[in-house]
């Protein structure tokens, strides 16, 4: 191996160590955020008010989460792919409703918690966030 390439395989190196360092201190930092107790306080509430506004708009959303689970039993991948994109995969929340339906529906994502109880919600976190 010449030096420079020698030298390009040391710097890359480095880059992938610094990179894992700077992922693993966010991640502990935000373990350490959402460990606080006004911070779990504060999720407690609003997962509260998620599930009563979710049992609120379940009789008018319910035909939305049955078309769903229809079609993931079917694999209608056309359906599947009209949804809308707003989840919370690391609450295990997946919206069941149409995508564009915040502004043509006016109305917050919903769906399922992972108990498989209602929830609604506003905004949306990448699967791995």
């Amino acid at each position: 191996m010449s030096a420079p390439e020698e030298e390009r395989r040391v710097q890359d190196a480095a880059r992938r160590h610094a990179r894992t360092m700077a992922f693993a201190e966010a991640e502990d930092v935000i373990s350490f955020v959402l460990s606080d107790p006004g911070v779990r306080a504060a999720r407690e509430r609003v997962e509260a008010a998620e599930t009563e506004f979710g049992r609120e708009l379940c009789a008018r959303l319910q035909p939305f989460q049955d078309r769903h689970d229809q079609a993931v039993a079917a694999g209608d991948a056309v359906l599947l792919t009209g949804a809308c994109e707003g989840k919370h995969g690391r609450w295990g929340r997946i919206c069941v409703l149409p995508d564009g339906h915040e502004t043509s529906m006016e109305e917050p994502h919903w769906g399922r918690n992972r108990e498989g109880r209602p929830i609604a919600w506003v905004g949306s976190a990448p699967d791995d966030w």
